[in-house]
């Protein structure tokens, strides 16, 4: 019994060690530019593999020097309430939650009575800005319960750590826009030829509709369901609430 209660004892030591270690990371980028993200490493790693080459593009640029009309893109696209909200959106997650299990629903009656033509459920995410921030930041690419707590954690120390401009400085300074694209100011340049302080509402609104799966709408600049969801972002910039 003691042997099972001092491993249980190293156990929670080291739950809160890690947390400790997350925070500070956290609360070190209120004064530091983070130099690079979990995700991205692991991306990096991934593409020098299979390509034998890493074709990598990112620079820094400050929230100032970031197109208003891109930050209200990605807020109307990505995160409506991210100026209200304390990190999590719970309405959102109702209703992602309704809408996949309404999908599961419709792939089972297909897998049921039309096996052949079945395809996956497509399942939708309703992440707050500061949740993707959390995950890609700090946090390997599984899902499970055990990330899902962590990244709840993580979001609440970025969301009473840092203020809501720094967040969102943070999150276009560091998000994927197609594969070794990362960053706004390089996914201006590698799309637009111009840096992301002169990106136009429809350009902005572009780059904010590509964020869901970047790589593979990077391979498809005709996709009709881009051209449509980027003219209903530009309807929607004006009523987004900028930090």
């Amino acid at each position: 019994m003691k042997a099972v209660l001092r491993w249980l004892g190293l156990v929670v030591i080291a739950s809160v060690a890690l947390q400790l270690f997350f925070v500070g990371r956290v609360a070190l980028m209120a004064i530091a530019d983070p130099e690079s993200t979990t995700f991205q490493r692991s991306e990096a790693w991934r593409i020098t593999n299979e390509r034998d080459k890493l074709r990598w593009s990112q620079h820094w640029v400050p929230y100032a020097h970031i197109s208003d009309n891109l930050k209200r893109a990605v807020i109307a696209s990505e995160d409506s309430t991210f100026a209200e909200h304390d990190g999590v959106d719970w309405d959102a997650l109702e209703r992602a939650w309704a809408r996949n299990e309404k999908a599961e629903e419709r792939a089972a009656r297909q897998a049921q009575f039309a096996p052949m033509r079945a395809r996956p459920p497509k399942i939708v995410g309703g992440s707050t800005i500061t949740q993707q921030l959390a995950k890609n930041l700090l946090l390997s690419g599984e899902r499970n319960l055990l990330r899902k707590g962590q990244e709840f954690v993580l979001t609440m120390a970025l969301e009473h750590t840092l203020s809501k401009q720094r967040i969102l400085e943070i999150y276009l300074n560091n998000v994927e826009w197609g594969e070794g694209v990362f960053g706004a100011e390089a996914a201006a340049q590698h799309y637009f030829r111009k840096p992301a302080s002169r990106l136009t509402p429809y350009e902005a609104a572009r780059l904010a509709v590509m964020l869901p799966q970047p790589k593979r709408f990077e391979k498809m600049p005709g996709s009709r369901y881009l051209a449509g969801r980027t003219a209903t972002i530009v309807a929607r910039m004006s009523a987004a609430e900028l930090p």
